[in-house]
């Protein structure tokens, strides 16, 4: 979901949204292994299973993923800066019977990356462990009203060793959501609950924010509506009361415009206020967008046009030292920033070739000091094109970006770059998959941050084990 959706989601959805669905298990028991190997010392391996018996679905995944790295700041502390990686989720469904469901699902991190940091001498690691967890209880009362009661948490560590430092965030969340269907109406309302804690150091702070949300929706015809109301009362900050708007008609066979405007908030965390690169006079992002969109599909092709603008106010971003007390920079807020441009889209299969492509021309900028947001691109292109060869899928990308400033102060260039990746993939027995790709086939040489590597080319070769 792109654009403000505070109304809907609260605080943070000052710009999208991406949501995250684990695999649910269908059908019989099916197992999957498989493993790859690549440059740079990468190796990897996973596992897990799915299926479905009865009133229960089950799926379980795992991920090892280890590499050696490269010297991610060249001329600071010569070695390769590796990682490791554990990752694991799971999801687990019992359908009580026609009207009543209940799911458990949960995702675990655990990442152990080398970094150079500020001592040339030192082999630096960042720890970072996240384990999230939630239980959901859906129920369809009648044809028309349903309910969904769910309570998630996330713990969240992050540790640098050989230098002690640690912090670990909390996050609990209780939502009641009701919806009420007829036709071609919903109405849907939602009470919400936050409850967020970090700990850092010798500091212990906590904090909670309860949500009110209303939503209309109607679907009528070539017409689609969207209303969307919502409160939030921050223990800190207060109450903040956010909307938006949408409007799409299909005007034509394939053809549809729409047309949608919102706010939006974000409450700065825990973390940016208190932790050593703090700064507790943080004050909330508040921002209001507008978009106007034009889209064709027929069959496989399809084309897309969207005109956007999104202005924010303190905006929150990682700036110089001085308003707190570390040397290296402080979190900050930018009084006024907006990003306005324009995304191109579209999809067409020609002579058996699937052809897909994007631009983005955008102009993201502080206001204040009519100075390009840093480390931000006004261009960006991405191409595709895919086809099937004797029973090989043959791809390429294309990925390209015009230069930006990686200061606010629009003095320190970065280059624009282009990369053009390759990669196949066959089914070589009847549960076999092989699968390669090659990424910076050209391997350029470019940088998003001032003073830090990219990899370079890599490659990379998989098999994949799993039956039907």
């Amino acid at each position: 979901m792109r654009g403000a959706a505070a109304a809907v989601y609260g605080s943070d959805a000052v710009a999208g949204v991406i949501q995250i669905f684990t695999r649910k298990g269908r059908g019989p028991f099916t197992p999957y292994v498989g493993v790859g190997v690549g440059n740079h010392g990468r190796k990897t391996a996973e596992a897990g299973f799915s299926g479905k018996n009865d009133a229960i679905d089950y799926s379980l995944g795992v991920t090892r993923d280890t590499s050696d790295g490269f010297d991610s700041r060249p001329g600071s502390n010569p070695d390769k800066d590796g990682y490791r990686s554990t990752s694991a989720n799971a999801r687990l469904g019992w359908q009580i019977n026609q009207a009543h469901r209940l799911e458990l699902t949960g995702t675990y991190t655990d990442m152990d990356a080398q970094y150079d940091g500020f001592t040339a001498d030192l082999d630096d690691h960042g720890l970072n462990r996240l384990a999230t967890g939630g239980l959901t209880w859906s129920a369809q009362w009648t044809q028309n009203y349903s309910t969904r009661l769910s309570v998630s948490e996330s713990r969240q560590r992050y540790e640098t060793k050989p230098s002690p430092y640690s912090s670990e965030t909390t996050l609990r969340n209780y939502l009641f959501q009701n919806e009420w269907r007829s036709g071609g109406h919903l109405v849907t309302a939602a009470l919400e609950r936050l409850e967020d804690r970090l700990a850092n150091a010798d500091i212990n702070r906590s904090r909670h924010k309860n949500g009110i949300a209303l939503g209309y929706g109607y679907t009528g015809g070539p017409h689609t509506v969207q209303l969307n109301v919502r409160h939030d009362d921050d223990s800190e900050f207060g109450g903040q009361t956010t909307g938006s708007a949408s409007y799409g008609y299909s005007f034509a066979p394939g053809w549809r415009v729409t047309a949608g405007a919102g706010t939006s908030f974000r409450v700065p965390t825990l973390y940016q206020r208190f932790s050593q690169y703090g700064q507790p006079a943080l004050q909330p992002e508040k921002g209001r967008s507008f978009e106007l969109g034009l889209r064709w599909a027929e069959g496989t092709s399809s084309f897309g046009v969207t005109a956007y603008r999104n202005r924010v106010r303190n905006l929150i971003t990682f700036g110089a030292a001085g308003p707190c007390g570390d040397a290296y920079g402080c979190y900050e807020n930018t009084g006024r920033a907006e990003y306005q441009g324009l995304t191109i889209t579209g999809a067409h299969k020609l002579a058996g070739v699937n052809l897909s492509g994007s631009l983005d021309l955008q102009d993201p900028r502080d206001l204040n000091t009519d100075k390009r947001l840093a480390r931000r691109a006004q261009t960006l292109l991405k191409l595709a094109a895919d086809t099937d060869v004797a029973g090989w899928t043959l791809g390429t990308e294309l990925l390209a970006s015009s230069k930006r400033y990686d200061d606010a102060a629009n003095r320190n260039v970065l280059g624009g770059y282009g990369l053009v990746n390759l990669y196949v993939s066959k089914v070589i027995a009847r549960e076999w998959t092989l699968l390669a790709r090659i990424n910076n086939v050209a391997d350029k040489d470019y940088q998003v941050a001032r003073g830090y590597a990219t990899p370079g080319r890599e490659f990379y070769v998989g098999l994949k084990w799993s039956p039907r």
